[in-house]
């Protein structure tokens, strides 16, 4: 266990090296005894800090559970299933089931905006539908379906009132 004096050099040095003000300690009998403080030895704080910097490097956050590997993308069409929002965005967009089939098939991954560190990896999947739409298709990948988050006109902008 510290001795009192440990203890007040510690709150000391935590107060960034002022001294303490006792005034308001004083009352107290362990307090009546003379306080001194005495400034810490610079290499003991480099030392201190060096030891804070070398624990930081082994538990920091990123060293911390692994991060699963993400599924690939189940293009099979047979397991679809539309979002309350994606039908909107669809209808919106006069985007149609065989144009998002189309794109699940055909279409290319942005891995720059899909999201694939997740429980549910979800993908953005582009490209050029039949009746020449550049469209973005978000599918969130789940245990044995794909499911349609998202559609979004790249080129055109479509008053929607989808919440």
């Amino acid at each position: 266990m510290p001795t009192l004096q440990q203890t007040l050099d510690f709150i000391t040095l935590l107060k960034g090296w002022q001294p303490l003000n006792l005034n308001l300690l004083n009352h107290l009998p362990i307090f009546q005894q003379k306080l001194t403080v005495k400034r810490r030895n610079p290499l003991a704080l480099i030392g201190l800090f060096l030891l804070l910097v070398v624990v930081y490097i082994f538990v920091r956050p990123s060293k911390g559970l692994p991060i699963p590997e993400p599924k690939e993308l189940d293009r099979n069409e047979n397991h679809i299933i539309y979002s309350k929002h994606a039908k909107c965005r669809m209808e919106c967009r006069h985007i149609d089931k065989s144009e998002v089939i189309e794109i699940l098939r055909k279409g290319t991954i942005d891995y720059k905006k899909s999201n694939l560190i997740d429980f549910s990896p979800k993908y953005a999947v582009e490209g050029i539908t039949h009746d020449e739409q550049h469209v973005r298709i978000i599918f969130a990948q789940e245990e044995n379906a794909v499911v349609v988050v998202t559609v979004i006109d790249l080129k055109q902008e479509w008053q929607c009132d989808c919440n």
